[in-house]
């Protein structure tokens, strides 16, 4: 009986152990701004599975990440608790607006009103590489085969 006992605190503190050692290493990423971006790729790989990723960078709550494609396509993924929303954003179909925080921007997402919002990154760079990607996408196509005709003309 008496070893029963002993074996049932036992597990009780090792389970114990286990929940604050997982919570506190979940608040130390949350923190540092780390984040465990493999499940996010692995969501992206099923999404798109012909897709080769360039690039991402996520927001510094780590709820948002942007992707830019080995293509020059860029897309937008947004954490659902246990899942990631993945968006390809088709050329001209994103509008950015500066905020006064240069380390992030507004966005607006024509084809996926859900993705809207704000989005701030960790560093001024981050922000400006990732709206230059929306610029970049921004243009259509058309508009950059007809730039390039009157480039050659």
């Amino acid at each position: 009986m008496n070893s029963v006992i002993v074996w049932s605190i036992v597990f009780g503190l090792v389970v114990l152990f286990a929940y604050y050692t997982v919570r506190m290493a979940r608040r130390r990423g949350d923190e540092d701004g780390v984040y465990d971006f493999g499940f996010a790729i692995l969501e992206l790989g099923r999404a798109f599975p012909g897709e080769a990723i360039r690039q991402l960078h996520a927001t510094a709550d780590g709820r948002s990440i942007f992707v830019r494609w080995h293509n020059e396509k860029a897309g937008i993924m947004r954490s659902h608790a246990k899942h990631y929303a993945c968006h390809m954003i088709r050329p001209g179909r994103v509008r950015v607006q500066g905020l006064p925080d240069p380390k992030g921007f507004s966005a607006e997402f024509l084809d996926a009103p859900s993705n809207n919002g704000v989005f701030i990154f960790r560093s001024e760079a981050e922000a400006a590489e990732v709206s230059l990607w929306l610029l970049g996408n921004y243009v259509s196509s058309a508009d950059k085969d007809a730039a390039a005709e009157e480039a050659s003309a």
